[in-house]
This record gives C-alpha cells, sequence and structure tokens, in this order.
C-alpha cells in the first residue's frame, strides 16, 4: 500500500512564552479541506492511529521533505520530535521541537522557518478507510480512518487551511524585522506601531493610538526584561 501524502501550509509567528527554543505548533491537517490532491480528511480520521501510536509512548517522525524520499541517509534522518498530537474540532493539533540547533542542518532548516521560506507541514499516511466520490463537486476521496507514517515540514504547501501558532525564537531580536515581529508577538502592539517604534523608538508611536491604550514606561520595563530573558536563552 503506497504511502499518500497530504499538504498544509504553516504560518511561522515568533513568541517569547517559556517554551524551548526551536519549539512550535500548529495544525498538521484540517478537516473538511480539500487539499492539492482532492482529498479531504474527515474528523475522526487520526483517532486509532494516534491511539496506536501512544501505546508505543512515541509519535510519527519528523522529516524534512518526507525524507527527501530517502535520497541519501542524512535526508531520511529525522529534524526534531514531535512532542504533542491530538485531534480537536479544526483537525490535527501538533507541537514539536527542531533539533540539533547548534548543527549546520539544524540552523538552516530553523533559519528557513524564521524566514517563513520553509512554510509548509505535509503528513505521510496510509488511507485505511475512505469513500469514492461520484459528482464533479465532491473531493476525489473522503478520508474516514488512516495510518500515520510520518509529518514532515515541507516548502511547497497545498492546502490553504493549517497554520502554526508560534515558534520560540533563539534570542533577542537582530534586525529591525525581528524587532517589529517580537513587539507584535510579545509585546501586543499593531502593526503600524510595532513599524513606527522599530524604526524611531517608542516616542515614535501615537500614544492617543486607541488600539494601544500603552502605559509607556511599563512596556518599555516590561519588554526590555523579555529581550533581556531571550538574549540567555
Amino acid at each position: 500500500m503506497k504511502r499518500d501524502h497530504f499538504i498544509a501550509p504553516i504560518e511561522v509567528k515568533f513568541a517569547d512564552d517559556g517554551a524551548a527554543t526551536g519549539t512550535f505548533e500548529g495544525y498538521g491537517a484540517v478537516f473538511g479541506n480539500v487539499d492539492a490532491y482532492g482529498d479531504v480528511i474527515q474528523k475522526g480520521a487520526f483517532r486509532d492511529t494516534l491511539r496506536d501510536w501512544k501505546k508505543v509512548k512515541k509519535f510519527p517522525p519528523m522529516l524534512s521533505q518526507h525524507g527527501g524520499w530517502m535520497m541519501t541517509d542524512q535526508d531520511a534522518l529525522p529534524i526534531g520530535k514531535w512532542e504533542e498530537m491530538e485531534e480537536d474540532d479544526v483537525g490535527l493539533k501538533v507541537k514539536g521541537r527542531i533539533i540539533n540547533l547548534d548543527t549546520e542542518r539544524g540552523k538552516n532548516i530553523y533559519g528557513a522557518m524564521r524566514e517563513r521560506v520553509l512554510d509548509g507541514m505535509s503528513i505521510g499516511y496510509r488511507a485505511k478507510e475512505f469513500t469514492l466520490g461520484t459528482k464533479p463537486d465532491e473531493p476525489r476521496r473522503l478520508l474516514k480512518k488512516v495510518d500515520l507514517i510520518e509529518l514532515s515540514i515541507v516548502t511547497f504547501p497545498a492546502n490553504g487551511a493549517a497554520r502554526v501558532s508560534s515558534v520560540k525564537s533563539t534570542g533577542a531580536p537582530r534586525t529591525i524585522r525581528e524587532f517589529e515581529e517580537f513587539l507584535r508577538d510579545a509585546g501586543g502592539f499593531s502593526h503600524a506601531a510595532a513599524k513606527a517604534i522599530a524604526a524611531g523608538g517608542f516616542k515614535a508611536a501615537d500614544p492617543r493610538d486607541e488600539d494601544e491604550r500603552p502605559v509607556w514606561s511599563d512596556e518599555v520595563s516590561r519588554l526590555l526584561n523579555i529581550l533581556n530573558s531571550g538574549a540567555g536563552s
């Protein structure tokens, strides 16, 4: 039985929430959404396979590009570890961590995720139960039960519904763009305010902005504390 793939893009959003460096979370697959191959996954499709994985006290491997189709031994090696995996009303919710961040491969993968150029997740699975569509407006297959083999980080996404909600940064912001992201994610500032602050300092943002309502001295202290703690991680 051949392995199928269901691909979903991820959106890298940085956060400083105390998680280990390299940690990210999101959805590896989304229910009720047609992928590029015309398949739809039904809620409950992962229930049995997740139960089987939990029996052996592990989750499927985290690969890059589905292991590069096993082109080399290096390609086949996992790039991280899935630490949480469960179904909810949206889809297959996952939390994982990129490993070996002190190696060139780890740095390249994590760097590509941070720059949003490696922005997809795709499950490798075998379809165990499904129904075939019979009308032009129906999906090719409605997947009712799948055997989950692996979950990869991939370059080319095909399904627009799943998202990664957070990625733990490797330290303090190093560029203006990273500082803008930090202000939005850790500080809760709007896009416009974060851009103004990053370019001209906190005084550049208009304190009359109803969307912000900041107490500037408190915000400065709080964000500096986050920056200092992040620099030491």
